[in-house]
């Protein structure tokens, strides 16, 4: 019997990541089920959260740099009172707070106090990697290394519920915050310890609002065929929703999908624009320059 050719899938799945898997594991089964030849992540959870995880499938993945750039919206649940080495329930606690629990005054102050840019020193039980080695791995071996503070942006912090030792919180932060570190200091703020007991991540900009798929539907899907797969993504182009739109002509749009670029008409404005054809649709990504230039940076054709 031969083995089954993989399928050229495109689009986007917004893929609602269970707990206990990492993203890679997740990617995978998804990969599987659609038996797609190209696939990837955009910005990875860690094994305890849950919640939307972009995937991108065949071209779609040349706009993943975008989503790894977007903000994000997450849902935080901490355990107050309690350090882990890990910053999460999946760590062995390594201390316990002694004396009076903040109160919810200092908690909504301290919360407030994290809006705007921020310097995060990235925690040990991280993907980074120092001298070609992953930190996870150097703390999993007991190793300590000094880490450089990192600037990230905390957009909007509201206060869900407080009730000791249990703290739930929304934020939206840029890329690159560490939710963990986020509640670690948090807690240092309110005078105790903390770690996250639960993370969901709600939103992926550009696609707040928009349904999740699980695995369980994806599955059921594979069953139904390929056209009910297919019928789970979202356009290539929804990455890139809230953009400013070019209409270019066929010629320009052929000597773009060259790598050429082609006059700007006086009216587009400068910077990251989304690329469309009227009878090929949409091209991909290109930059009008302040020299009227429009240039290719992202081509989904061709």
């Amino acid at each position: 019997m031969g083995l089954r050719r993989g399928r050229n899938v495109r689009g986007i799945l917004l893929l609602d990541k269970p707990s206990g898997l990492t993203s890679n594991q997740a990617l995978q089964r998804v990969k599987r089920l659609y038996r797609a030849t190209k696939a990837g992540h955009t910005g990875s959870l860690d094994p305890l959260a849950t919640g939307m995880l972009p995937i991108c499938f065949g071209a779609a993945t040349k706009l993943a740099a975008y989503l790894l750039d977007a903000a994000k919206i997450y849902s935080v649940t901490a355990r107050l009172g309690i350090a882990t080495d890990t910053g999460d329930a999946d760590g062995q606690v390594i201390e316990r707070a002694e004396g009076q629990p903040p109160d919810g005054d200092s908690v909504r102050s301290a919360l407030e106090s994290f809006v705007g840019e921020i310097e995060q020193i990235p925690p040990m039980y991280s993907a980074l990697k120092r001298d070609g080695r992953r930190l996870y791995d150097l703390a999993r071996s007991g190793i300590v290394v000094d880490r450089e503070p990192r600037r990230v942006h905390i957009y909007d912090i509201s206060l869900d519920e407080y009730a000791w030792p249990v703290l739930r919180f929304t934020v939206k932060c840029s890329k690159g915050t560490y939710v963990r570190t986020l509640v670690t200091d948090l807690a240092a703020a309110i005078g105790t310890l903390g770690h996250v007991a639960a993370l969901r991540r709600l939103a992926v900009e550009p696609f707040e609002g928009r349904e999740l798929i699980t695995l369980e539907r994806i599955e059921q899907a594979a069953a139904d065929g390929p056209a009910a797969l297919d019928a789970l993504l979202l356009p290539a182009e929804s990455a890139l929703e809230g953009w400013p739109r070019v209409e270019v002509s066929s010629a320009c749009a052929e000597r773009l999908l060259h790598g050429q670029s082609v006059p700007a008409a006086a009216d587009w404005p400068v910077g990251l624009v989304r690329l469309e054809d009227r009878t090929l649709g949409f091209l991909g990504v290109g930059e009008v320059l302040p020299e009227r230039r429009l240039a290719p940076r992202r081509m989904l054709l061709g």
